[in-house]
């Protein structure tokens, strides 16, 4: 979202990525095929998806969480990347489904778990992961701003209530050691972000920034890892 366009135009120009009957049943990303099921957000409509799933530094032989998996490409990328274990997490059950067909799809079924969830609340106490990553919905909008669809969802995050419950909650499931991940873009408020890692106990730092040429503007993406302080 640029500085002169409001949330409302936005999701008007998003909508039909989710609900088209025009749109495609499949897509390419990244030299493979995924499906796209109606009513999840389409990992093509920016390269936000193709550029964290380029640079997220999977664990190999580890266990890896991803919290708003989407179509599942990047929880799918980890687990050919070597993970031992990935779990995949979203508050869409369309997007769950999705996952699940794509992790069947490049043969990774057997190490993929998507589950519907808000944030955390379908783990276990006992589950821990060597690294947790969310491709958050950087646009920031009021606290009082209505999440009235799944699109909302995707790309808004009122008072980024949302990052602050991704960063308190994160510890109670990594590993020691584990690592925290958040990819982002510099359209994201990152004062605010860094306001609410401070009082989480948190420090923000930047591992990666990709600038790629979009429709619209220069876009740049952001790989984030959150530490202790």
């Amino acid at each position: 979202m640029t500085a002169q366009e409001s949330p409302e135009t936005v999701a008007q120009a998003l909508r039909h990525a989710l609900v088209g009957d025009d749109l495609p049943d499949t897509f390419t990303l990244l030299g493979r095929e995924w499906d796209l099921h109606r009513g999840v957000f389409p990992s093509t409509l920016s390269a936000a998806t193709e550029v964290l799933a380029s640079i997220v530094p999977y664990p190999p032989g580890g266990s890896f969480l991803e919290i708003g998996c989407g179509t599942g490409v990047i929880s799918v990328t980890a687990a050919l990347h070597g993970c031992a274990s990935v779990t995949a997490l979203d508050i869409n059950e369309r997007a769950v489904a999705n996952t699940v067909a794509n992790a069947e799809r490049h043969g990774v079924g057997d190490r993929v778990r998507a589950l519907h969830s808000d944030m955390y609340t379908a783990l276990e106490p006992v589950d821990r992961f060597d690294t947790i990553f969310w491709n958050v919905p950087w646009t920031y909008v009021e606290d009082d701003f209505a999440l009235s669809t799944d699109l909302h969802s995707a790309v808004f995050d009122p008072g980024y209530q949302g990052q602050a419950r991704y960063i308190a909650g994160a510890h109670k499931h990594l590993t020691d050691g584990g690592r925290l991940l958040l990819g982002t873009a510099d359209l994201g408020d990152r004062e605010r972000l860094d306001a609410i890692a401070e009082e989480a106990g948190v420090r923000v730092e930047m591992l990666r920034r990709v600038r790629r040429i979009e429709e619209v503007r220069v876009m740049e993406y952001h790989l984030l890892e959150l530490h202790a302080r």
